[in-house]
């Protein structure tokens, strides 16, 4: 399936649902989409794990301290499973809606007390689930709560408004992850992003603007970059010291959603870290050609003899039951031939 020009309407949640509480996380996810179905959006891309929320109490609290693990055992209660309830009623949303969707959610797998993914989930306009990713490297504090990613996470979804594909966070910083998604011919990338990050770190829109700015200029695509924000709940439950309240009381070190062109400028945003909200935008595919003829990293501006990039896709099962096998038989013993009477063996 080839798009290679066609306008659209895309569009940004800059939001973020209530602490760790899948049903009203739920609601607000149901509600933009909704409006975004409203605004005859096509494409509607959300924050890293919307639902249930993010684990960003590992930036200030211990991660052995009792509350890290009671807030912890709470993300896995609220997590989402793919073949859940939750994700059955985002896809008759986004049907309803006429709208493909990206979400992220905390994802838990099925038949499991622990183990959790950072995920993104891929929707089309008529409900269907096209795939999910799985974030391949748990960031910081990250890696307590959620397993890595497995190695078949870097998929490019053809559909008739074009290749999508999208990464997490930190890894949208990834140069090979960007590689090998630019070399199956991503149009429209999501870039999914957390309320805030550490407080060691780059300010987040800072940090959005220099990092998908390269991305879209090595893969000649769109990005739609989706924020959390920094909500009166995190505020008021999340500081462990005067100094994290002065961090989390700026509502600016939140936020800074936008929407890349194919050409690597900003045509919608950034948005201030204290609005909520939808961020609009018409594209036009057509641009990622027009980008490409001049810089295609992944084709024609490469050196296949010179630079390859190999993507592992490895599957396994944690716990796989191998039937017993029979005992082999040993083989018979041939008796030995009597000894010739006369002695000469005759």
């Amino acid at each position: 399936m080839e798009v290679l020009s066609g306008k659209l309407k895309v569009a940004v949640v800059q939001s973020s649902g209530p602490f760790l509480d899948r049903a009203g996380c739920l609601d607000r996810a149901l509600d933009w989409i909704a409006q975004a179905g409203r605004e005859k959006v096509k494409l509607l891309a959300f924050p890293e794990g919307f639902i249930p929320g993010h684990p960003v109490w590992f930036h200030f609290h211990p991660v052995t301290g009792r509350q890290s693990l009671d807030w912890s055992a709470r993300l896995f209660e609220n997590a989402v499973e793919v073949d859940g309830p939750e994700v059955d009623a985002i896809r008759a949303a986004a049907k309803k809606a006429g709208t493909y969707v990206v979400i992220g959610v905390c994802e838990r797998e099925a038949g499991t007390t622990g183990t959790l993914f950072n995920t993104q989930l891929f929707i089309d306009d008529g409900g269907r689930l096209l795939g999910k990713r799985q974030k391949l490297v748990p960031t910081v504090g990250e890696r307590i709560v959620h397993a890595p990613g497995r190695g078949d996470m870097l998929p490019v979804f053809p559909t008739p408004i074009g290749r999508l594909s999208g990464l997490l966070c930190g890894e949208n910083a990834n140069s090979l992850a960007v590689f090998a998604l630019a070399a199956q011919g991503t149009q429209i990338h999501v870039a999914s992003w957390p309320n805030h990050f550490a407080t060691n770190e780059h300010p987040m829109a800072e940090a959005i603007h220099f990092n998908t700015l390269s991305l879209s200029y090595q893969a000649s695509c769109f990005v739609l970059n989706a924020c959390g924000v920094i909500t009166k709940d995190l505020r008021e439950q999340l500081p462990y010291s005067q100094g994290d309240h002065a961090f989390l009381g700026n509502a600016l070190n939140g936020g800074g959603s936008s929407i890349v062109g194919a050409g690597s400028t900003i045509i919608a945003g950034p948005m201030p870290g204290d609005e909520e909200g939808l961020l609009i935008a018409d594209i036009e595919l057509g641009d990622c050609v027009a980008a490409k003829v001049v810089h295609d990293y992944s084709g024609h501006y490469n050196r296949a003899d010179v630079f390859t990039l190999t993507v592992r896709s490895p599957q396994y099962q944690i716990a796989e039951r191998v039937p017993e096998q029979p005992p082999k038989s040993k083989p018979a013993r041939r008796a030995k031939a009597p000894a010739s009477p006369t002695g000469d063996g005759a």
